[in-house]
């Protein structure tokens, strides 16, 4: 909680009037950023991307890319916080299995809707760690066309198996 206050620039006793523990400060930087993909799922579709789209997801990821960070690649693995964790992926599973719903063979859809979410997460992930900000609308790009040629390669009935 130190930690929190000098890097707030404010002192400990201003972070502890707002949590009282550290699990409710995790708590509280979790509900934020779940309340952001939230709002960018009951949005309007981005007709670029699948389900949530690499837009929405990266805007989330920008304004607080350290809980963006936390809710993903941390939050599912602490048994504390995984419920919210896995309620979230569960929402927005849901989302992408509607926007993909009629695009790919129904028995893929499921497989297609997960591979689609990690392979947001995961991009939007690498590129908060190794990506250049000012370049974000590139990669907004780069990511919804991949994501597509996935969509239509998955719909190809004519693919052997």
């Amino acid at each position: 909680m130190a930690d929190v206050a000098a890097a707030s620039g404010v002192t400990p006793l201003i972070v502890y009037r707002h949590f009282a523990s550290k699990e409710q400060l995790y708590r509280a930087v979790l509900a934020d950023v779940a309340g952001g993909l939230r709002a960018s799922m009951a949005g309007a579709p981005d007709p670029e991307g699948y389900g949530l789209g690499a837009g929405p997801l990266l805007t989330v990821a920008r304004a607080n890319p350290d809980g963006f960070r936390l809710l993903w690649r941390h939050a599912a693995r602490e048994p504390q916080f995984a419920s919210e964790a896995d309620a979230l992926r569960t929402e927005a599973l849901r989302h992408a299995r509607t926007a993909l719903e009629g695009l790919v063979p129904p028995e893929f859809l499921d497989w297609a809707a997960h591979a689609t979410l990690g392979y947001l997460v995961e991009a939007v992930l690498a590129w908060l760690d190794h990506g250049d900000p000012a370049r974000d609308g590139q990669l907004v790009t780069a990511i919804n066309r991949s994501l597509r040629a996935g969509v239509r390669s998955w719909a190809d009935r004519d693919t052997p198996a």
